[in-house]
């Protein structure tokens, strides 16, 4: 036989000891009778993984509830905004106020869009 051949067959158990520490502390609080203990350690441990993972679906559906995608009543950019929110127009800067999954104007009722028109000057010759 090789004396090498047991170098071959070695197996890492050094974090092993740490779980039956784990194991044998737990099996000795459920033994006195403090297993209460151990399961709301447990109930802790499950709500610390499952927490954040019901926090990202919840979030995602409350985004596909309220995200709204319009054109801009000035300009029909199109752009996204969060709906019952006031916002401005990247293109143009009007303020806008996001409602029931349109973009309204903010400007006060009775208000008339002009658009300017420049004219050349003639000089009036006497």
């Amino acid at each position: 036989m090789n004396p090498d051949s047991f170098k071959q067959i070695q197996l890492n158990l050094s974090g092993l000891s740490t779980w039956l520490i784990v194991l044998g502390v737990a099996w000795l609080l459920g033994a006195i009778g403090l297993g209460w203990l151990v399961q709301s350690v447990l109930i802790l441990f499950a709500f610390i993984l499952i927490a954040p993972v019901i926090g990202f679906f919840g979030f995602r559906w409350w985004l596909q509830r309220n995200l709204i995608q319009d054109d801009c009543p000035v300009c029909n950019h199109e752009f996204t905004a969060l709906n019952k929110t006031q916002c401005r127009c990247p293109n143009c800067g009007e303020p806008i106020q996001v409602a029931q999954g349109k973009f309204n104007r903010l400007t006060p009722a009775g208000t008339i869009d002009i658009d300017a028109v420049e004219i050349a000057v003639k000089q009036i010759e006497e």
